[in-house]
């Protein structure tokens, strides 16, 4: 397996805007799979690159793993091969990831998203280890996903630039938060000669900057409620047009803020939901979006023009 940005067989380039979207939930916290499949529709309509599924956004922490596999399986169903399917599967442990990432595989993801491992806090060489082993037991290519505000371990720009060797490791979701160490990673990354290996935003604060120094995309919180303005955002850094990228930016800036008023994803279920495009479930330990905030959330919508 190549370390080139695309999936096996169809070979569909991930890049772009890449919703990491929501898991509707009826108010009780069961599924809501038919809101699914027309959530999902609604992204392609909109110009959505990619679809992130199960990722933090999708509650990932808690679905079951029947339900899990469940959400793969319709959403890779009802995409259809439109757009490109990533595949959340990634965990802190290692024969747990291999397994989902073989279920994913299995019905047909174009990709997996592999989030450092959170809690047992391994070192740089079990984060090495532990990318390197879910690669070479699954032919699916691997997206790395660098969260360290919620995994606790960071992984290095050296040991990114390692794993960027390893086949079938196709990229980074840079979810750092810091456009200086996503800068230095792509200079790095090129430096060392891994031209294919693709950097994707993981903060939407800071994506359109990212993809004007080189990034490859963005995997986006905001995508989820604006998802034609994230294309064109994404269409527009990555072919150089400044003057467009601030434009659309300058129009998102509240929304990107308004995301993470309260942890991810109570504000952008709320908002969806507000917009009339899910269910209002979510499950705990998370809560419904606090009162005191809701119309400062709606405020930063309809500024955008998306209420």
């Amino acid at each position: 397996m190549t370390n080139k940005a695309h999936s096996q067989g169809s070979k569909k380039t991930i890049q772009g805007s890449m919703p990491a979207i929501v898991t509707p939930m009826f108010e009780d916290g069961s599924l809501d799979y038919p809101g699914l499949r027309a959530l999902l529709d609604w992204h392609v309509s909109e110009g959505s690159d990619g679809i992130v599924i199960v990722g933090t956004s999708g509650e990932s922490p808690t679905v079951s793993v029947e339900e899990h596999c469940e959400l793969i399986r319709v959403t890779v169903e009802q995409i259809a091969g439109r757009i490109p399917v990533i595949a959340g599967t990634g965990g802190n442990s290692t024969q747990e990831a291999i397994e989902l990432t073989h279920f994913a595989k299995k019905v047909g993801a174009d990709a997996s998203l592999q989030v450092v491992p959170y809690y047992n806090k391994p070192t740089q060489e079990g984060m090495y280890a532990h990318f390197k082993k879910i690669a070479e037991s699954v032919d699916l290519p691997v997206i790395l996903y660098n969260v360290p505000g919620r995994t606790v371990a960071d992984m290095a720009g050296d040991t990114v630039v390692r794993l960027a060797g390893v086949p079938g490791i196709i990229g980074i979701k840079d979810a750092t938060g810091s456009l200086e160490r996503g800068t230095l990673l792509i200079n790095d990354l090129k430096r060392a000669g891994h031209h294919e290996f693709s950097v994707f935003s993981g903060d939407d604060l800071t994506a359109a900057m990212l993809m004007l120094m080189g990034g490859h995309g963005n995997i986006s919180v905001t995508a989820n409620v604006a998802p034609r303005l994230m294309h064109e955002l994404c269409v527009a850094a990555m072919s150089d047009d400044v003057k467009r990228t601030r434009e659309i930016q300058y129009q998102l800036i509240a929304v990107h803020k308004a995301m993470f008023i309260e942890a991810n994803p109570i504000p952008v279920k709320w908002a969806l939901h507000e917009m009339g495009k899910i269910t209002a479930g979510i499950r705990l330990p998370l809560t419904p979006l606090s009162s005191s905030l809701r119309e400062p959330l709606k405020a930063a919508l309809k500024q955008a023009n998306l209420l």
